[in-house]
């Protein structure tokens, strides 16, 4: 049960963005915009980002929700996700993303772990300034998300199946405020 009286059987950050629409348009915003805006990052990339991160900060809701949207692009390399939820290191994911991961990871623990070394790390397997941009806000953001969510206990479905409808619309529709993901 959420610590503050949002709507009744609306999981996650959609129940918290209906009870404050005026911070919640925002919050979907900088959503939209980082996880399918422009990025030399593909948006599986970015969503496999916000997952890593979610899991990292043991956000049950949004590791589910973004795993199932990263699953939903990466459609026949789905198993991908699971490969990085089990252990970065080992999934078979390119070089450079790895690199970007390890740095969102230093990020999830605190911004200043980030050290020259990581960041020239990433550069040699070719990541570019805007990718470790990109990776860099996408994991500030995501562990505020996260917060916000597990903060005031919004509803987490435990039934894995739950998340493949909304990681569906999230792929598809991107990050849209709950009432125009009604219409859609």
């Amino acid at each position: 049960m959420a610590h503050i009286n949002v709507p009744e059987n609306v999981p996650g950050i959609r129940s918290l963005v209906m009870f404050r629409p005026d911070a919640g348009q925002h919050l979907y915003q900088l959503a939209q915009v980082l996880l399918r805006g422009e990025s030399p990052l593909t948006p599986a990339e970015r969503e496999l980002i916000a997952t890593y991160v979610s899991h990292r900060n043991g956000c049950v809701f949004c590791t589910n929700s973004h795993a199932a949207a990263a699953r939903s692009l990466l459609q026949n390399d789905a198993p991908i996700v699971d490969a990085l939820l089990a252990d970065m290191e080992t999934a078979p994911l390119s070089e450079k993303l790895k690199a970007l991961l390890r740095i969102a990871g230093k990020v999830q623990v605190l911004g200043k772990e980030v050290q020259q070394d990581d960041i020239d790390a990433a550069k040699q397997l070719g990541a570019t300034d805007r990718d470790l941009h990109d990776t860099v806000l996408i994991a500030a953001t995501f562990s505020m998300f996260n917060r916000y969510v597990d903060g005031l206990a919004s509803l987490t479905p435990q039934d894995p199946a739950a998340y493949e409808p909304m990681g569906k619309r999230m792929a598809e529709f991107g990050y849209v405020m709950p009432e125009q993901a009604a219409r859609v």
